[in-house]
């Protein structure tokens, strides 16, 4: 309760509502995303109490997550990845004329499945960190690279491109100080260096200005397509609705967490698997397509849900479940806050506080996401290049402003060209990102424990926690071609 009443102070709701508002614009602009939102929001933040700091960061999050899907509706273009799967149902809605509709049905489902998520993650992150707290270096060190692995696997197009983007994010997670000798690494003489390449200002780069690069090369997309009129939103229409399929909600739900937990696979992936279920399950798979109620309650169900799923490998072993809970493990370090096992113990305060924003922030996301879906259905008339002024200046004042540092800027610049040559080559971006935050957790973990074995490798292999997490590792990486290979010659036979 103290904790609750806490959080109402202005100095902590001010900042909070207007980080919503703010991750309803990101979510809802096209080329912004909830990594984007949550990126440049860390920079403003980062004067501020550790509670404000968060709230702030957990409902921009939680709310662009949302609002990706009313340029999904509206324009048939996701505003964020999670969002993609809303195109095949939710833009048939408008079409139809139920545009308003199909985004309120989005709104409530959001709503409940971030609630859901949110409870599975109270429920289940505290038993799993006392189980935690037995890990040793060998643990650690198999589970970075189950998150490495993840990334990789599920990333959209070529796994092998994916494994090419991880292994460049270890690479560059590599410079500054050697993290047992302490000597300077791939510095090239840069003292801005010895403490490592800025993760904000990289995450900026990345996700920010590669997207204005895409937009300046190619001037067919500048122009956005226009609605023809503001969108028509009742919640006591769309809750019988929500009401009639309370079993595809809750289960959507709990698929999502699921997938989100998993390190490397997000709230894209949980939409996604939790759409492909629904249609599997339904008694009219073939309306699915065409403008299925179902078919828009299961994915936004699903993608706020699996953002909290994501917080739990992101709290209980510091290892991020996506993109977006990479950049707030990033922000936590930037508090002096150490996600892992022993955060329960050390910082259970923060924990609590934690757990009630994420609880209150799916509760102030339905008005937000109604002043969202009015005006975007106004603003998204405008065309792009606009918006995307908007992105570069906050890009360069948001890299600027986190250490008063125009090496961060050109940090910036670099990781924005990178990112928009590995995108025009179909290069994940995700697995860059994660190798970026666990790089020095592998590494680490691994010089560590072979410093405590004096160099032998086999107890990595022999403890039984290692051993799971080793099978796992193996499973995901070869468990797929295996299979195909020994069903293959089963049916020859």
């Amino acid at each position: 309760m103290d904790v609750f009443i806490e959080l109402l102070h202005p100095t902590i709701l001010v900042p909070w509502i207007l980080a919503m508002l703010f991750g309803i614009f990101a979510g809802a602009t096209p080329g912004l995303t909830a990594t984007m939102a949550t990126a440049l929001i860390v920079p403003i933040s980062y004067y501020m109490p550790p509670v404000a700091g968060l709230a702030m960061i957990i409902g921009a999050t939680f709310t662009a997550i949302f609002a990706g899907d009313i340029p999904a509706t509206f324009l048939r273009i996701p505003g964020t990845p999670a969002s993609s799967a809303a195109i095949l149902d939710g833009f048939e809605l408008n079409r139809q004329g139920k545009g308003g509709f199909a985004l309120t049905l989005d709104l409530l489902c959001s709503s409940i499945g971030g609630l859901i998520g949110v409870t599975v993650l109270i429920l289940v992150a505290p038993p799993l960190a006392r189980i935690a707290l037995r890990f040793s270096s060998a643990e650690y060190f198999w589970l970075g690279l189950f998150g490495l692995s993840m990334s990789a696997v599920v990333s959209k197009g070529n796994t092998f491109r994916g494994i090419i983007a991880a292994a460049f994010g270890l690479l560059v997670s590599t410079v500054g100080m050697d993290v047992t000798t302490g000597h300077p690494r791939f510095t090239f003489g840069q003292v801005e260096l010895l403490s490592g390449v800025g993760f904000i200002p990289a995450m900026i780069g990345l996700f920010g200005l590669s997207e204005v690069l895409k937009l300046a090369s190619d001037k067919s997309i500048l122009n956005a397509p226009s609605i023809t009129e503001t969108a028509k939103i009742s919640l006591f229409g769309a809750l019988p609705t929500v009401w009639k399929h309370k079993l595809i909600v809750v289960r959507s739900a709990l698929i999502g967490t699921f997938t989100g937990s998993l390190p490397g696979a997000g709230a894209d992936i949980a939409a996604w698997m939790s759409y492909g279920v629904a249609k599997k399950t339904s008694r009219n798979p073939e309306k699915f397509g065409t403008g299925s109620e179902e078919g828009v309650i299961a994915p936004t169900s699903a993608n706020n849900a699996g953002l909290a799923g994501a917080w739990i490998p992101a709290l209980v072993f510091g290892i991020p479940g996506d993109a977006v809970t990479a950049i707030v493990v990033g922000a936590m370090l930037m508090y002096g806050l150490r996600p892992g096992p022993l955060i329960f113990e050390q910082s259970r305060e923060i924990v609590d506080s934690i757990f009630v924003i994420a609880v209150v922030t799916q509760f102030l996301l339905i008005g937000a996401g109604l002043i969202g879906i009015k005006a975007f259905s106004r603003i998204l008339r405008l065309p792009r290049n606009a918006v995307m002024v908007i992105v570069l200046m906050f890009s360069v004042v948001g890299s600027f402003a986190l250490e008063n540092s125009f090496f961060d800027v050109y940090i910036m610049i670099a990781f924005g060209v990178i990112g928009f040559y590995m995108e025009k080559k179909d290069v994940p971006l995700p697995p860059l990102i994660l190798g970026l935050i666990l790089g020095p957790m592998v590494e680490r973990n691994l010089r560590v424990g072979l410093v405590r074995t004096q160099g032998d490798f086999l107890p990595f292999l022999t403890r039984p926690i290692s051993a799971l997490l080793a099978a796992a590792l193996f499973i995901t990486l070869f468990g797929g071609p295996i299979w195909s290979f020994v069903r293959e010659r089963l049916r020859r036979r």
